[in-house]
């Protein structure tokens, strides 16, 4: 075997072997921040949603 032979061959197994490696990682996803935010945004919905509903039922249908 030549020396540009072993050369490659240790450059594919080292590549190889890091690839393993990189797909071992933490597996799951962290969704906490993006949970928050949606539940946020739904909060706000339905919070203007009854105070509509509230100030349609105290003007008894007029609008406002």
């Amino acid at each position: 075997m030549t020396t540009s032979r072993r050369v490659a061959d240790r450059k594919v197994a080292r590549f190889e072997g890091k690839l393993t490696k990189k797909g071992s990682g933490k597996k799951g996803f962290n969704f906490s921040t993006g949970l928050a935010l949606i539940g946020f945004c739904v909060f706000v919905v339905v919070g203007s949603c009854l105070f509509m509903i509230i100030r349609t039922a105290t003007n008894r249908g007029n609008v406002v």
